[in-house]
């Protein structure tokens, strides 16, 4: 009853069900990737973004190769802002709202200068391109935590003076002329003095996974239901070719019946009986009379 499924029409149509189905699988397992990826970011968020914060020297290391793991761990260092050296990083979203970053090299007392990001300011009103103020970071000694984060990679794109397109670290040591951590640089926690007056602070990452879940079980259900889809219609297919094979039977038992058995219409009449009916009678006595 299924035989008509080895026609190429029903091949052609299996093999597009195939492909659909694997594109279905692959955005599926994209979308399965995607939430693994955002679950390690989490991870790291719940077990380092409010942990105790790390002496330097214990974690001088993460700043010179970046360990994933380790991203948001709190580190306390010691050193002076080269203010001189400052910049304001452009195209830094927060909340919807477009503005900078303002990052500035801390050199500690061993000589080693790390990148810190003071935090985030709005897109200013009096001159386009910049913000309008950039509050000063402590002068002297200071004693900043600051959480780890990667370098940001080069973009192709240019940035007025005393800006930078990203927080690629590499730029900025060519810009600054002395030595850089390469590694990762410091999203600032806290001040020691705080200043008066501070960039609004990023807030803490959030630890929503998203509907990459949701998203990857509809893709598998879609590429299952091809096949389901398809069956169907093979079955409908079957019953089809079923009850016109019916059909034409009991044409063909119908014609045999009605050869075997005709109609009263379609049967022979019989002959009248010869004999002396009443109607032979008058007949003959005219054809006697000469009428």
């Amino acid at each position: 009853m299924y035989r008509f499924l080895l026609s190429g029409r029903w091949l052609g149509w299996l093999a597009l069900v195939c492909a659909l189905s694997a594109i279905c699988v692959m955005l599926g397992s994209w979308q399965m990737d995607r939430r693994d990826a955002i679950r390690e970011d989490i991870g790291n968020v719940v077990n380092n973004y409010d942990a105790d914060p790390v002496p330097f020297e214990e974690a001088a290391g993460l700043f010179d190769s970046y360990d994933p793991s380790r991203e948001w761990t709190p580190v306390e260092m010691t050193g002076v802002y080269d203010t001189q050296n400052q910049r304001i990083v452009r195209n830094r979203p927060l909340s919807g709202r477009a503005g900078y970053e303002v990052v500035v090299p801390l050199k500690l007392s061993d000589g080693t200068a790390v990148v810190i990001n003071r935090g985030w300011l709005p897109i200013g009103n009096d001159e386009a391109g910049r913000p309008d103020t950039v509050p000063a970071a402590p002068s002297g000694e200071v004693t900043v935590v600051a959480r780890i984060k990667p370098a940001e990679p080069a973009l192709d794109r240019g940035a007025p003076e005393g800006q930078l397109a990203s927080i690629d670290l590499a730029r900025y040591q060519d810009e600054v002329g002395y030595e850089l951590v390469q590694g990762a640089y410091g999203l600032m926690a806290t001040e020691d003095p705080a200043p008066a007056e501070v960039p609004e602070a990023a807030p803490k990452p959030s630890v929503d996974e998203g509907p990459h879940l949701s998203y990857a079980m509809q893709w598998y259900a879609f590429g299952f239901m091809l096949f389901v889809g398809l069956g169907y219609a093979a079955r409908q297919e079957a019953l089809n070719l079923r009850y016109a094979d019916e059909d034409e039977y009991e044409d063909e038992d119908d014609d045999e019946m009605i050869a075997a058995h005709p109609a009263p219409s379609e049967r022979r009449r019989p002959r009248r009986q010869r004999g002396s009916t009443q109607e032979n009678e008058e007949d003959a006595l005219l054809d006697a009379q000469g009428y």
